[in-house]
């Protein structure tokens, strides 16, 4: 594969990075990608495995037809083998009318199974089955069906220690994992992370009308040095709040350090357990994402308020309201905010206005509920707003009993 290829690649999917680890990962999803093997990508929590299955359908025969990502951990063990292999009428409680399932949708093309690892033993057989014969049933059918459908998987789970524990099927490894992709912890890709920083900062600094942060020599050398446990997703996270947060643009180390969590304290904290900095960052992700709605917020509010009074008293220059005058017309978010941002000494977000006690719960409900309801219940898009994944979103809504406000 030529540097040229490889850069096409990259370019084509988003992929920033030039070390040798990247580069092979990619180099042997394009080789697989012709064939109609089974592929299993492997990697850390937040290392980006997503675009993988996405280079191997587009560099395939199947591009034409259709690729579907099914994120296995997201969808309740009552429902999965519905979902995946479609049901009858009538076969259970709620079944008003029969349906496809995935591996019939995706017939001729490719099936992305994230998270596979999470799949509950009874499913696995099923799947199993598939990729073997191609064959499946409906649930609450008889009926043996065939598919012809190229399966990618993908695991941040050690899926040998899983099968020693009884909790994967040791014929099942073996069936996905004929051809495996390594996709390399970032910590691995030391020269990548400072690329990739800017570019988050620089998405943000757009995104939100701000300047962009920089880094000093002695920020790009301490970033590049972390541990990164939570990887890309963790690398996105320290550059929002950055932005969000620091007044001065430029980024000594030791502000850098502030967001940066000690090494042992990020041990005991994650502990090295699937999704546990996933569940820290979310509500920090969150918090933020109010906060850079509600500096909007309030300058828009401030300007209007400024354009009002001119136009009621014949033009006269009148001073506009105050940041803290404006702030208290929205206690109860500005209460739950955990620090203030200043933009030109013109907004603090932080103010001290008698309301009832406002939990993070309820700014969290609040936050979810809203990003759903401008994207049409949409989970992927709402998501995507707010800086998660969507089985991070997921599993906040169950935890928050957002299902039940949202009906």
């Amino acid at each position: 594969m030529t540097s040229n290829e490889l850069l096409g690649v990259k370019q084509r999917f988003g992929i920033i990075g030039n070390t040798e680890s990247l580069n092979n990962a990619i180099e042997v999803a394009m080789r697989v990608a012709p064939t109609d093997l089974s592929v299993l990508v492997t990697g850390e929590s937040g290392v980006g495995k997503e675009f993988f299955p996405q280079i191997i359908h587009a560099y395939s025969s199947r591009k034409h037809k259709k690729y579907i990502a099914v994120n296995c951990g997201a969808i309740p063990e009552g429902t999965i083998d519905s979902e995946l292999f479609g049901h009858e009428k009538g076969s259970f409680t709620g079944a008003i009318e029969s349906r496809k399932g995935y591996f019939e949708e995706a017939d001729g093309g490719t099936i992305f199974l994230d998270e596979v690892g999470e799949l509950p033993i009874s499913t696995q057989v099923r799947l199993l089955r598939v990729l073997q014969t191609g064959e499946y049933m409906r649930v609450g059918s008889a009926k043996v069906q065939k598919t012809n459908v190229r399966v990618v998987a993908a695991t941040n789970n050690d899926l040998l220690k899983s099968i020693s524990e009884g909790r994967f099927r040791e014929d099942l490894y073996y069936r996905l994992n004929t051809v495996p992709v390594v996709v390399p912890p970032l910590r691995e890709r030391k020269g990548d992370i400072y690329l990739l920083f800017r570019k988050f900062a620089s998405d943000v600094a757009t995104l939100y009308n701000m300047p962009a942060i920089v880094l000093d020599e002695g920020a790009r050398i301490a970033l590049e040095n972390y541990h990164w446990r939570g990887n890309i997703r963790q690398l996105k996270n320290v550059a929002e709040q950055i932005s969000a947060i620091e007044q001065s643009r430029n980024i000594t180390a030791d502000i850098l350090r502030r967001y940066l969590p000690d090494e042992e304290f990020s041990v005991r904290q994650v502990g090295g357990s699937r999704g546990g900095y996933e569940e820290m960052a979310t509500e920090r992700e969150l918090l933020y994402k109010i906060l850079f709605d509600m500096r909007n917020d309030i300058n828009d509010l401030k300007r209007m308020m400024t354009e009002a009074l001119r136009g009621g008293n014949g033009g006269m220059n009148i001073t506009p309201p105050t940041s803290h005058e404006v702030a208290g017309l929205l206690p109860e978010v500005s209460s739950a905010l955990p620090h203030h941002y200043d933009e030109d000494d013109t907004v603090e977000v932080v103010c001290d206005v008698p309301t009832r006690e406002v939990t993070k719960s309820d700014v969290q409900r609040e936050q979810i509920i809203s990003a759903l309801q401008r994207h049409n219940y949409r989970r992927k898009d709402a998501a995507r707003e707010l800086f998660i994944s969507e089985r991070t979103l997921y599993r906040r809504m169950k935890a928050l009993g957002i299902d039940d406000d949202i009906k």
